[in-house]
């Protein structure tokens, strides 16, 4: 018999090892001849296999898992359609900062470039959209590559790594000696960024001198779990906030120093705005919201981020919660005047959040049928729990949604993110209900969004997976439907080809073994939400909204320019 020192293993559980090693808990897959060693791999090394039905979900899950959890999520796909259809999600992770490693096969390594089935150049495609990506050439150099992609998705700003690897080599067999297993995240950076100090001794001074500050908490305060820092650094210096993206949730709704609906008149009128761990992308208007004449700080992981955009006055490269305590700290010493001083600011700031909510009143409350968007949103608000987990995936129906709902506790939101990405919906809720099985989601779709990775409801059927889902129905693709028949005509309006036909969601969930119910009067979302929660099954709620009222950023298009 061989002594231990001659055991042979094959590439894919070698593979299966370092993604043990490395907090890999499950991978999210759709089977394919060239990976199935890995999946062998996978199974005996404890990981959970869960298969999906389309590549989208198995990376949009693998990306929904490394943001709920902080631990990297996992996909692993076949050459060809399975890595281009995977693409859009990593394409999704990457825009998001979300680390997570996709591993895609190849056809053997001794037939490459002869044409084999399926045989694009899968680097040169995920290279723009990944921090790394690379082909592993043999088995010998396979755990250290995995291991390499991991820590690439760390350094930094996160995001997602590929790597491709051949048939041969995840089928061929290497003595288990000569391939060593690295320690999980031994080589990832030893310590946070925690910022210039002399930087951070600015801000603080800037936060104490300040007499109408603001801060903007993005979605690496949640990334880096710093969360309790930044709700420790707006309560002890007396400092409005605002979330968005996974930043939603660090303050609950209530909070004295939490406003959403005022977010503009606070930009336009403070003399001094923080922006923490969110870039001056389209959803700030490239920056142009901010006050001209406001001084502007900006945090962030990465250093390419700051000052993107629009110019700021101090710039801070690192981790947003230590950046954050460590300002709460320098500033100790000197905050009782400037938090005495800021009150009148924080009221006028509260007036302007009454006046928005008034002016949204008449819609949220609106009895009308067909039901008004804001409507729906407003009873899904009322609907949600301190345990909620919201995900809203769609286009106008979620960007309503981030006006009105608002999670109750930190790391209880997910969307699409900045490349707004369609179809995130149901494997966001596999990733949440594999993740915190203990834990209600409550996921809201537009109609246009959900059939992108609608058929894995009924994996979530399959594996058992209960949670509340809501679809706003209004047949339409909603996005630029408004500007184009305002452009060229109304009566031209379905000339885009925007009009999808008129589905019974709800019938397509109770086919599939789940709790479907249709609502078209107002007064009965509220009761149907609660029998989908009392179902215990996976669910779908199918709300007829009406197709003529618009998000704003659709009417006015800023959301395309």
């Amino acid at each position: 018999m061989s002594d231990a020192s001659q055991e042979l293993v094959s590439g894919g559980h070698l593979v299966a090892k370092v993604l043990k090693a490395e907090g890999v808990e499950v991978v999210y897959t759709l089977g394919g001849g060239r990976i199935t060693d890995l999946h062998d791999g996978c199974a005996d090394e404890g990981i959970d296999v869960v298969g999906v039905r389309h590549e989208r979900t198995a990376v949009h899950a693998a990306d929904g898992h490394a943001r709920i959890t902080g631990r990297p999520g996992c996909a692993l796909v076949t050459s060809g359609p399975g890595i281009t259809d995977a693409l859009t999600g990593v394409a999704g992770a990457f825009r998001a900062e979300s680390p997570m490693l996709l591993i895609g096969g190849r056809g053997a390594d001794g037939r490459h470039t002869m044409g084999s089935l399926q045989e694009p150049p899968y680097v040169d495609l995920m290279d723009p959209v990944t921090k790394f990506a690379a082909t592993v050439p043999d088995p010998a150099h396979a755990a250290g590559l995995v291991s390499m992609a991991f820590r690439e998705c760390y350094l930094g700003a996160p995001g997602p790594s590929f790597l491709e690897i051949p048939s041969d080599v995840l089928d061929a067999k290497v003595p288990l000696e000569k391939a060593r297993i690295p320690e999980a995240g031994h080589h990832r950076a030893p310590a946070r960024a925690a910022g210039d100090p002399e930087a951070v001794e600015k801000l603080a001074d800037l936060l104490v001198r300040a007499e109408k500050p603001a801060v903007l908490l993005g979605g690496q305060v949640w990334t880096t779990r710093g969360t309790d820092a930044a709700v420790a650094l707006v309560r002890a210096l007396n400092v409005p906030a605002y979330t968005n993206g996974a930043g939603r949730g660090t303050l609950a709704p209530g909070d004295p120093h939490h406003f959403e609906l005022s977010r503009p008149y606070a930009f336009a009128n403070a003399d001094l705005i923080v922006v923490v761990g969110t870039p001056s992308d389209i959803r700030a208007g490239y920056g142009t919201r901010l006050s001209p004449t406001a001084t502007v700080v900006q945090i962030d992981l990465d250093h390419r981020t700051v000052d993107k955009n629009r110019d700021i006055d101090l710039g801070i490269t690192g981790d947003a919660g230590l950046v954050l305590s460590s300002a709460t700290e320098a500033a100790s010493a000197r905050i009782d005047s400037g938090s005495v001083r800021r009150k009148a600011w924080l009221e006028e700031l509260r007036t302007a959040e009454r006046t928005a909510a008034d002016k949204l009143l008449p819609q949220l409350t609106s009895d009308a049928a067909p039901i008004h968007p804001y409507r729906l949103v407003h009873e899904i608000d009322r609907f949600l729990t301190e345990d909620s987990v919201y995900i809203g995936d769609g286009g106008g129906i979620v960007t309503l949604a981030g006006q009105i709902v608002q999670p109750k506790s930190p790391g209880h939101w997910l969307d699409p993110g900045p490349l707004g990405t369609p179809g995130v919906g149901i494997p966001f809720v596999l990733a949440a209900k594999r993740a915190r099985p203990g834990k209600e989601v409550v996921a809201l779709f537009g109609d246009g969004a959900f059939p992108r990775t609608g058929w894995d409801f009924e994996t979530l059927v399959r594996h058992n997976l209960p949670f509340v889902g809501i679809i706003g129905n209004n047949s339409p693709i909603d996005p630029t439907r408004y500007a184009e028949a305002t452009a060229y005509g109304h009566e031209r309006k379905r000339a885009g080809g925007h009009h999808l036909g008129d589905i019974s969601y709800d019938t397509f969930a109770q086919m599939l073994g789940g709790y479907g119910e249709e609502v078209r009067d107002p007064a009965d979302i509220a009761p149907a939400l609660r029998r989908a929660r009392e179902s215990g099954l996976p669910s779908l709620i199918n709300v007829r909204v009406d197709p003529d009222a618009y998000v704003p950023a659709t009417m006015n298009r800023t959301r395309y320019k």
